[in-house]
């Protein structure tokens, strides 16, 4: 396998891309993804065997059983840095070691529907607060601890809409690639 190959593998839909001027219409549009993706991933992965979910998407990559693991457990995270930006001044955010938790029993072993449920929570809170929030709320940050840099919670609701289609596709890719749908 080509590097290039491995990168479309790694990045289906391409790194996140930030519009230097974010508009309330980016916002609106991310806000939207984020509370439809529950039900879409959902309504991919259902009926999904467990040899199925127990596929990776690449080459030393996750399972999807993993990567659904991951999406409850990141946006989890994600949900916490949003209140702490909202409730602190420029919180320094505690980082975690994603690969590590991706290789825990549970991320291995565990059933998806408890993910996708805790997704489906996680996202009604998310979508709820983000919802209600004004220019100036957006516009606070955290302090990401691994780059010493800011993050702008607008940018951050466009980096998870992101991560939810960038995982997604990965799903969404290996299923069509082993026609699976």
């Amino acid at each position: 396998m080509t590097e290039t190959e491995l990168e479309k593998l790694k990045y289906p839909i391409g790194q996140f891309d930030c519009p230097n001027n974010i508009s309330p219409q980016h916002i609106e549009s991310w806000i939207s993804i984020l509370e439809h993706f529950p039900n879409r991933l959902e309504n991919l992965v259902k009926n999904l065997s467990d040899t199925q979910l127990d596929t990776v998407y690449r080459p030393n990559g996750w399972t999807v059983r993993q990567v659904v693991h991951h999406l409850s457990d990141s946006h989890h995270h994600s949900y916490t840095r949003f209140k702490w930006s909202l409730t602190e001044d420029k919180p320094i955010i505690k980082a975690y070691f994603e690969e590590r938790w991706a290789a825990l029993f549970d991320s291995k072993l565990a059933p998806i529907d408890m993910s996708l449920l805790h997704l489906k929570a996680i996202h009604a809170k998310l979508v709820y607060l983000l919802k209600g929030l004004f220019d100036d709320d957006l516009n606070k940050c955290f302090i990401h601890p691994e780059t010493q840099s800011e993050v702008v919670l607008k940018r951050n609701v466009g980096i998870y809409a992101w991560h939810s289609n960038h995982h997604y596709a990965h799903i969404e890719n290996l299923m069509k690639q082993n026609n699976w749908i």
